[in-house]
């Protein structure tokens, strides 16, 4: 006799620029797997009220200065890593996790910044592997519009530009472009859409490493 195997969660991860929607549309994915009856943990970094989050918290709001963009990244990878076995818990024991940015922010953003592309990922190499990357794809003058852009640290038009740039040459066969520039309710359509079509029984007994 086979035993009866639990079904294990999806790991989906929303990257973009800031003020792409991101947020917006990671709350709401997480009600449509609610309202499927499916568990569902919604995820954002960086986790802001983990200790290294923190620190992080303070950079972002120009309260503090940090040594150098080598210290930057490695706080960021840090948050990271202080979720990493919650993730594979979650993961492991049937629950959703829907993730408002991961490394790919961070990795992007510390490329831009002008840091060395291998050094910058090796400090992520472990760390769980989502199944799906939705990147919201927004022009820079639709984001830079919306309220709130330009508050914290790393909110530049010309940074934001570099970013996208260096984001895009992440993205593997594993993501999905959403056109972000549409209503909030047709860009959840496109995130349902893919979402409903993600097929995870080839690794439905593993959790994969980045």
């Amino acid at each position: 006799l086979i035993a009866a195997r639990m079904k294990r969660g999806a790991f989906i991860v929303l990257e973009g620029l800031d003020r792409s929607g991101k947020t917006t549309q990671a709350k709401k994915l997480a009600e449509w797997f609610t309202s499927r009856g499916e568990k569902v943990h919604l995820m954002r970094f960086p986790d802001r009220d983990e200790p290294f989050g923190k620190v992080i918290d303070a950079y972002l709001k120009k309260e503090i200065e940090l040594a150098s963009p080598q210290a930057v990244h490695l706080a960021f990878s840090l948050n990271r890593w202080q979720k990493a076995d919650e993730i594979r818990s979650l993961i492991s024991s049937g629950t959703n996790i829907v993730c408002d940015r991961y490394c790919y922010s961070g990795v992007a953003y510390s490329i831009a910044s002008g840091l060395d592309e291998k050094w910058v990922k090796c400090a992520d190499m472990g760390l769980p592997q989502p199944d799906v990357v939705l990147r919201f794809d927004v022009d820079a003058h639709v984001a830079a519009s919306r309220g709130g852009f330009g508050d914290e640290r790393l909110e530049s038009s010309d940074l934001q530009k570099r970013v996208l740039i260096e984001m895009k040459k992440l993205a593997d066969e594993s993501w999905k472009v959403v056109n972000a520039n549409d209503s909030v309710e047709r860009v959840h359509n496109q995130v349902v859409s893919f979402i409903s079509s993600l097929d995870l029984s080839p690794q439905m007994d593993s959790i994969g490493l980045l």
